[in-house]
C-alpha cells in the first residue's frame, strides 16, 4: 500500500463517517464513534479484499468497493449497536 493510496482510503473512511453523522446526527461523541466504525470497516475490508486476493472494484493498490462496503456495513452496524441519543424535546 502506498502511501497516497492510504490517505486517500483515510479520507474516504472519515468522509464516509462524517456524512453517516450528518445524516443520522447526534451528538460530538457520536461522531467520533462514527469516525471510527467507519475506519474500522473500510481498512477491515481492505484487508480481507488483499488477503482474498480480490482484483474487482480497485482504486489503484486500494480495494475501494469492498472496503466502501465494509464501512458503510460497520456503520449501519455501529448505529444498531450503540444507544439512541436521549430525547431532548422537555
Amino acid at each position: 500500500m502506498t502511501l497516497p493510496a492510504f490517505v486517500f482510503g483515510a479520507l474516504l473512511a472519515t468522509l464516509y463517517g462524517s456524512l453517516f453523522h450528518l445524516w443520522k446526527g447526534g451528538s460530538p461523541l457520536r461522531l467520533l464513534a462514527d469516525l471510527i466504525f467507519a475506519w474500522l470497516g473500510f481498512w477491515g475490508g481492505q484487508a480481507l479484499a488483499a488477503a482474498q486476493g480480490w482484483q474487482w472494484g480497485m482504486v489503484g493498490p486500494l480495494h475501494f468497493l469492498v472496503a466502501s462496503l465494509f464501512a458503510l456495513v460497520a456503520l449501519a452496524g455501529g448505529h444498531l449497536l450503540l444507544p439512541p441519543p436521549p430525547d431532548s424535546s422537555h
